[in-house]
């Protein structure tokens, strides 16, 4: 009977958190009219049938929103959303529209819906600013959780600067940001140029937002889902217990020197407000400050950094650096993840086959996506690109922007034959070192680096 009384109890606080839920809960659409909803930017028709929400695309029309009045902080909304074969689409959140910026552009989070095979629904795209900030390349599981042809349920939590997605109870993305605390949220209609597509429609239906009580309705999250995180020269807790450490500190020179030096150079490299920049030059390679590496060596490890180009700019982040290979001029020896304006530097023609493009490893293997994903995801000139290179063993890969771009086994005969064919051929062992710095290139260009960060396997 005392057992059968805790059962009834237990069963009673489950019923009465679900009620207190409930009650937390209430419908951002009533499914009547628009009467807390604003039109911005493009032209296609939204109505409302049955209590749904219905976008019709349009052609030769910019992205439209349907966007609400009122701005949001931190809330936990959730909807339902059907969508037509081929129409892509997304629900905007924490976004804004001002005539400062590019005209009253509606810009900021957007979690993705779509239907085209590189399957990245509910991941999540920085609406005309930054790109894609979580792309689901690293998430297969959560690839397959949108199904194509039905009503599929989003549910978004947007707390602080955690910013995760659900499809169908499957996470989808893990992502801590902090450029936009506030905004209202906009269903998206998008921009078509294709006559085959107009006329398809995007419906949503049951959309509800909480925002009070976050901390206790908060998701599980699933281990499985990698965090990608854009705090600037910051780790956040999960780093941490995973191993990451910052390799540059965002204030010193601590922990780098020049890698023709026993100190940090005293030209050539400035640290300013949390960016470290090599000055531009004469654009000779190490002409100027010359390269820096670490005090450390690393021989299984993951790399991220954020770096930004200006026009024409060359650069590159190596690794198995060993600075007494090459004691003359010139940079010091080590695999190398290029970075280049692909558009405007010469190099970019250069090598073969485009081994000295944006991401390659440089002179060896040209980057490319691996993925369905529409060219090389590359922000541009002037904007924050995040690097990313993992070495386990021989085996090595090279992410830009979250998406890979690059593999290959440095112990492997494949390899040994492409540096016979590079101008690395003269030095031994290239790139089968057992440990080595890390680099960062003075190529005579102006670069800025952030956000270095490491951890070792």
């Amino acid at each position: 009977m005392k057992k059968l009384k805790i059962i009834v109890l237990a069963m009673g606080l489950v019923s009465m958190t679900q009620v207190l839920a409930q009650e937390n809960w209430e419908m951002l659409f009533n499914g009547k009219d628009l009467s807390n909803f604003e039109q911005l930017n493009g032209k296609a028709q939204y109505k409302i049938e049955n209590g749904e929400l219905i976008g019709i695309s349009r052609l030769n029309t910019p992205n439209s929103f349907m966007a609400t009045k009122k701005k949001y902080g931190n809330f936990i909304l959730e909807f339902d959303v059907w969508v037509e074969n081929g129409l892509n689409s997304g629900v905007q959140f924490r976004s804004l529209s001002s005539s400062d910026y590019m005209g009253g552009r509606v810009h900021g989070y957007q979690c993705e819906i779509e239907t085209s095979p590189r399957k990245w629904a509910g991941g999540i795209y920085d609406e005309a600013r930054r790109g894609w900030l979580y792309p689901l390349t690293l998430n297969p599981k959560g690839q397959m959780a949108f199904i194509n042809g039905q009503w599929n349920h989003y549910r978004i939590e947007a707390i602080g600067p955690n910013i995760r997605t659900w499809i169908n109870g499957v996470q989808c993305a893990n992502l801590v940001d902090d450029m936009t605390p506030e905004g209202f949220i906009a269903f998206q209609v998008h921009g078509i140029g294709d006559k085959d597509h107009e006329g398809k429609v995007v419906k949503w239906k049951n959309i509800r937002i909480m925002t009070t009580d976050l901390e206790r309705n908060r998701n599980t999250v699933d281990p499985d889902v990698r965090e990608i995180s854009y705090l600037v020269n910051q780790l956040t807790e999960n780093e941490k217990r995973k191993g990451w450490r910052l390799l540059w500190d965002g204030k010193t020179t601590d922990g780098w020197r020049g890698a023709k030096l026993d100190k940090f150079p005293t030209k050539g490299w400035e640290l300013n407000d949390g960016i470290l920049t090599v000055q531009a030059a004469d654009g000779a390679e190490s002409g100027n400050g010359g390269d820096i590496v670490t005090d450390d060596s690393f021989s299984d490890f993951e790399l991220s950094l954020e770096f930004r180009i200006t026009e024409g700019a060359n650069s590159g982040i190596k690794y198995f650096v060993d600075p007494g290979l090459n004691k003359g001029d010139g940079s010091a020896i080590g695999l190398e993840f290029q970075i280049l304006d692909d558009d405007k530097h010469p190099d970019a023609k250069k090598g073969k086959n485009g081994n000295r493009t944006v991401g390659s490893l440089y002179d060896l293997i040209r980057a490319e996506n691996d993925d369905s994903s529409r060219g090389k995801n590359f922000n541009g000139v002037g904007k924050w690109n995040n690097a990313r290179i993992i070495v386990h063993g021989g085996h090595v890969e090279h992410w830009l922007n979250n998406i890979k771009v690059v593999e290959f086994d440095r112990f492997s005969q494949m390899f040994e034959a492409l540096v016979e064919k590079s101008k690395y051929e003269k030095w031994e062992n290239f790139g089968r070192l057992p440990e080595g710095l890390i680099l960062l290139q003075d190529h005579g260009n102006k670069v800025d680096f952030q956000s270095i960060k490491v951890r070792e396997f």
